[in-house]
């Protein structure tokens, strides 16, 4: 317990509404028990009854005591102390700390004020005390400060201010820091706030002087005779000194704020050196390079850099320090140094990846285009170090051998073509001199590298292109010739089936052959298609209509384990196919997708428009850009390898097993687009499907000619009219025709008919005979690809002789295939190899009676 007291001193810590503290003793305590034990022994030894006065005595001595400490505690006079929250120590540390503190209690009354607070607030006693708001009153710049300051007492919460105080009577004026914050964090300590009040005048100053030291190293920096710059390690330039900006042609407010780059004053590929610093975790590194720097304009100036980057201990780098020093004035002031510049600029503005190499491999200094080249490849800056590491692993010794063979200074390297090494497949050509003897301890060859990705894709393209040209004249070749052959089988073939009767034991086997003869000139015609030589007869279609219509038949195809999905476009635009070809086209890849889903999945047949401006935005190599409608075949089946994805369209290519497919598929579906005029694209991953991407081009029915230019030309015509009963007839035909037994039999089923028939095996025998009639011929049936005198010389040579001569043309391959080299709106008509007896007879009976 301690009792009030009112004596203070101003230079003394003073509590306004708290007692001073003194502390106790327990040695007083044990004293005061062991007399009242004391007491209580003697009383027993005297008896009880001479006893019982003093012990009332004592007792009531006792309450009195007792009474009167209750009464002084309830005042205040006395009170039990916590001798923790009474140390001296921690006592003293607040009393003479050098920061003003005070405490203020709910009502904002000063209950504790050290003497550092008294001293700042001008309190010239402890009885003139007074709370921060109190000594700042009236004070205009401070007023918004203590507000603040004020508030967060009020809500429990820190806050921090820094003031200025102008000085009275021209004296200086003064910096203070105050803050404030809760006694404790209990409901009761909270309602409290410690207050601490500083001069920070002195650091204020300190930090004043060295702003405007800061100040003067900026100017001196940015007004010195070399270009400093500095960029993060993301590549943005954040400092560029004013001599720079000066000779970049930039202002300086534009630099710093996010929008320039390394790349924007960097020439070339410049930026790629000073990024290729190989990491080395904890070091310093300073290159020196000899760049082109480029202005705002576009121009460019060549300079040298000093450039400094320190790694983290993680081997991230830091923002770098680059001196720049420009060498624009070497050029007139010194002729050698005007001659190291122009050979740096050339150094670093080949197009080609220059780098000299020791006989590791190892690089020992490299152009801007080489280290851009190496970044690319292996971005952990391996091929920075090594030119070896640009190589895949497969190709390395063919590098090695030649840059062996630079170190004994041999000379005439063969150039090596190697892939080099990244996730991409990727080629280079490296060619290897070797340098001057007195140099070969540091640098062995000299290496140039020129990437060759980009012509090797296009060798290839051109490549499969001219070999899919090739295979396909290879195909319409042997489809002409198998026609010819067909034609003379299905030929006799028929007039065997007049011979015999349905009764005969041997009609059965020529059915047979007639059945055989037909699935071969279907297999004929999937060569043709493939090689676009085949007959088309294409029509207006609505691609809607005509995919609705394949649906059940689809479906049949693909059977149940298989899901069909059809999701049509909306307003697609007309195409205009054959629409058996197109129908072709469809069940091809719906089958190819069903074999490729075994155990089931899902057929998605999906069309759309493309206009001209997404089909330009596409990356399919060969589609010109126009208006089209695509169809999309996708499945969720096995997908394709990638090795084999570039062979799927050719003939005779199949992954299926023996007996279970032609290899013909893909490649009708390949030749039938193409003829149409459209294009088709594969997109499939192992494991995740296949789609089939077909564009056909738009139909644009104000495009396309007049009806009148081909209403005679028998091209045009469409074997529509309906065939007649009586297909015999009379006249005299001339039949060409180089292959013997064909033409032998085709003049016997005309003759069979009625017809008189001359013979002739080429065009020169079929003009020597139209000669000995006088022109009295009244029509030429003609095959198309003849020795000495194919069809089209011997049309033009007959209509000279004959105008108004009728012919057929009778070929294995396309009409559109020799309708270019006929004269414009010439008339004739068209029967495709191989066919029956019935539409040789038909198509004549109908050219015969044509007018």
């Amino acid at each position: 317990m301690t009792v009030e007291t009112d004596s203070h001193s101003p230079t003394k810590p003073f509590a306004a509404h708290e007692p001073a503290r003194r502390g106790g003793s327990i040695v007083l305590v044990l004293l005061v028990a062991a007399g009242i034990v004391a007491v209580a022994v003697a009383l027993m030894t005297i008896g009880r009854a001479q006893a019982q006065p003093y012990i009332l005595g004592v007792l009531a001595l006792l309450a009195m005591v007792g009474l009167f400490n209750l009464f002084a505690f309830a005042a205040g006079i006395i009170r039990f102390i916590d001798r923790a929250a009474d140390d001296p120590v921690m006592g003293r540390i607040a009393d003479h700390a050098h920061d003003g503190l005070a405490v203020t209690d709910p009502k904002g009354h000063v209950v504790y004020s050290n003497a550092a607070y008294l001293a700042l607030t001008g309190a010239a006693s402890p009885q003139d005390v007074r709370p921060i708001e109190r000594v700042f009153i009236g004070n205009p710049d401070v007023s918004e400060a203590v507000f603040r300051l004020l508030k967060a007492a009020r809500e429990g919460k820190r806050q921090q201010e820094e003031v200025r105080i102008a000085g009275s009577d021209g004296a200086q004026g003064r910096w203070l820091r105050m803050r404030v914050r809760p006694l404790g964090q209990s409901k009761r300590e909270a309602k409290y706030a410690v207050w601490s009040i500083a001069d920070i005048t002195r650091d204020r100053e300190r930090q004043e002087d060295v702003f405007r030291e800061l100040q003067h190293a900026i100017e001196y920096l940015d007004h010195a005779p070399c270009g400093f710059f500095s960029v993060s390690p993301a590549g943005d330039v954040i400092y560029v000194n004013a001599t720079l900006a000066n000779w970049l042609d930039y202002d300086l407010t534009e630099i710093g704020s996010g929008g320039l780059k390394l790349t924007d004053i960097v020439s070339g590929d410049g930026a790629a050196l000073l990024t290729s610093i190989v990491a080395v975790p904890g070091e310093v590194k300073t290159e020196v390079f000899d760049i082109d720097l480029r202005m705002r304009g576009g121009k460019t100036m060549p300079v040298r850099l000093y450039h400094k980057l320190a790694f983290g201990a993680d081997g991230s780098p830091g923002s770098s320090r680059t001196l720049v020093i420009s060498r624009a004035r070497d050029e007139h002031s010194d002729p050698e140094r005007a001659a190291e510049v122009r050979f740096m600029r050339f150094f670093d503005h080949t197009p080609m990846a220059i780098a000299t190499v020791d006989r590791g491999g190892a690089v020992v200094r490299a152009n801007a285009r080489f280290a851009k080249l190496a970044q690319s490849l292996s971005p952990d800056g391996a091929a920075n170090k090594s030119i070896i590491r640009t190589v895949n692993a497969r190709d390395r010794s063919l590098l090695i051998a030649a840059i062996n063979q630079a170190a004994e200074g041999q000379g005439d390297i063969a150039p090596v073509e190697a892939m080099l090494d990244g996730a991409k497949e990727r080629w280079g050509q490296f060619f290897v001199t070797a340098v001057e003897e007195d140099e070969r301890d540091t640098e062995a060859a000299i290496v140039y590298l020129l990437e060759t990705t980009e012509r090797r894709t296009l060798e290839n393209q051109i490549n499969q292109s001219q070999k899919m040209d090739m295979v396909g004249q290879l195909a319409g070749g042997i489809a002409h010739d198998f026609n010819n052959v067909l034609s003379a089988i299905m030929m006799a073939n028929d007039f065997l089936l007049n011979a015999h009767k349905p009764t005969d034991p041997s009609f059965q086997d020529i059915m047979q052959i007639k059945q055989n003869a037909t699935r071969a000139a279907t297999l004929v015609r999937q060569l043709l298609a493939f090689s676009r030589r085949q007959t088309l007869r294409p029509q207006v279609l609505d691609l809607g209509d005509a995919l609705s219509d394949l649906t059940m038949l689809l479906r049949r195809l693909i059977g149940e384990k298989v899901k069909l999905d059809l999701v049509h476009g909306r307003d697609l635009w007309p195409v205009k196919v054959d629409v058996s070809q197109f129908e072709q086209v469809v069940v091809n890849l719906a089958v190819n997708a069903r074999d490729a889903m075994p155990d089931g999945g899902k057929l998605t047949v999906r069309t759309a428009n493309v206009t001209v401006d997404e089909a330009a935005q596409l990356t399919h190599k060969g589609m010109p850009a126009a208006d089209y409608v695509r169809i999309d075949i996708s499945d969720t089946g096995t997908g394709i390898p990638a090795d084999i994805v570039d062979k799927i369209f050719e003939p005779f290519f199949s992954t299926k097993e023996v007996g279970k497919g032609t290899g013909l598929g893909l490649s009708t579906v390949y030749g039938i687009v193409k003829q149409t005029g459209g294009f088709v694209y594969v997109d499939s991953t192992p494991g995740a499907g296949t789609t089939f991407r077909i564009f056909l081009p738009r139909h644009r029915p104000e495009l396309e000619a007049q009806p009148e230019a081909q209403a005679t030309n028998g091209a045009g015509k469409e074997a529509a009219a309906k065939p007649r009963p009586d297909l015999t007839g009379q006249g005299t035909i001339l039949l060409v025709e180089d292959e013997d037994g064909l033409r032998s039999l085709n003049a016997r089923g005309l003759r069979s008919r009625g017809y008189s028939v001359i013979e002739a095996s080429n065009g020169i025998e079929a003009m020597e005979a139209l000669d000995e009639k006088d022109g009295a011929v009244d029509l030429v049936v003609s095959d198309v690809v003849m020795p000495e005198m194919d069809g089209p010389t011997l049309l033009r040579e007959m209509r000279k002789r004959n105008p108004n001569l009728k012919i057929i043309f009778v070929s294995g391959y396309a009409e559109e295939a020799f309708d270019k080299s006929l004269p414009e709106n010439e008339q004739f008509a068209f029967l495709p190899k191989p066919f029956a007896l019935s539409a040789l007879v038909e198509k004549v009976k109908e050219t015969m009676t044509a007018s």
